[in-house]
């Protein structure tokens, strides 16, 4: 048995990792208030913004990092486009198009996603158990598309309550783009600290949405926002580009990728169940049953191998 693994270290990390994937589910499944009141791109603006005003100081290389080189900085954009900028799009409109429980149980595939990006962009083999789990989260996102609403959920905004399935596609883009964040997350903790990368990124999904941020500031009626939804806005921003990403940076440049995929599990579990408790989202029996299916997936492709 490995004791090391048992370090206090690594306990640590582990810790920043569980934290840290579960306030992603419980800000996907609160950000259903913030999507029916800002427009999805505004709200992405205001949420870097407000990030961005939290931690100039993190901007700074500390003592002893050296210079970012020209493929640093070209992870650290892919970092930001896919795992910061286009996951909250897609996360945000997906959210706003289904059910919190419906995206958390498309969530419960990021491990089995991370073990493809690894298979095809680390080199990593994938055993027979990770095939088994991609195949249940596959089979979970299915009946998942075959289900109707449960009586009593809060489907979204009326506009998009009749397309769920596209929420569902957008929930899963989102997905990808998770898989990608962890995969170049750990290549990006071996060249700069936790903190530096949290703002870079951060103010580079800033730069991203700003074109279309200000358009739709324009045009928005931001005294028609209650002083409930700014706060939850002001929570969610800490949230999704400080304290998760801090957190997960932290955690991952003590451990490998693939054994921090373990803890997306928190993801889907922690969004599952903010929708039910807060939000008041039913499950159906055909949505329990995926879910199931997706969380068998996950435990499948994160069981630690017996060693002798």
């Amino acid at each position: 048995m490995n004791t090391a693994s048992h370090a206090p270290g690594r306990l640590v990390a582990y810790g920043c990792l569980a934290l840290s994937m579960s306030l992603v589910g419980s800000y996907v499944a609160l950000s259903k208030p913030l999507v029916a009141a800002f427009p999805v791109l505004l709200l992405a603006w205001l949420r870097f913004g407000i990030a961005a005003l939290a931690m100039p100081h993190w901007l700074r290389r500390p003592p002893g990092e050296a210079p970012m080189t020209r493929r640093t900085r070209g992870l650290v954009f892919l970092e930001s486009f896919l795992g910061n900028f286009l996951f909250s799009i897609c996360m945000l409109f997906g959210v706003s198009l289904t059910s919190a429980v419906s995206a958390g149980v498309i969530m419960a595939s990021i491990p089995a996603v991370v073990a493809i990006g690894s298979r095809v962009f680390l080199r990593e083999g994938i055993t027979t158990r990770v095939a088994l789990a991609i195949a249940c989260a596959a089979l979970g996102i299915g009946l998942l598309a075959l289900a109707p609403a449960p009586a009593g959920a809060h489907a979204g905004p009326a506009a998009g309550a009749s397309m769920p399935w596209l929420g569902n596609l957008l929930v899963f883009c989102a997905v990808v783009c998770e898989a990608a964040y962890a995969v170049i997350g750990k290549s990006l903790t071996g060249r700069l600290g936790p903190k530096r990368i949290s703002s870079l990124i951060n103010l580079w999904g800033f730069v991203l949405s700003t074109p279309f941020g200000i358009w739709f500031a324009l045009r928005f009626d931001f005294g028609a926002v209650s002083i409930g939804l700014w706060s939850l806005l002001f929570v969610y921003a800490l949230a999704a580009s400080i304290w998760t990403v801090w957190l997960w940076m932290t955690g991952l440049k003590s451990v490998p990728a693939s054994q921090a995929g373990v803890f997306t599990v928190m993801l889907p579990v922690s969004a599952a169940v903010v929708g039910v408790l807060v939000l008041g989202e039913r499950l159906s029996t055909m949505q329990g049953v995926a879910f199931a299916l997706a969380l068998l997936g996950v435990v499948l492709a994160t069981w630690p191998s017996r060693r002798n």
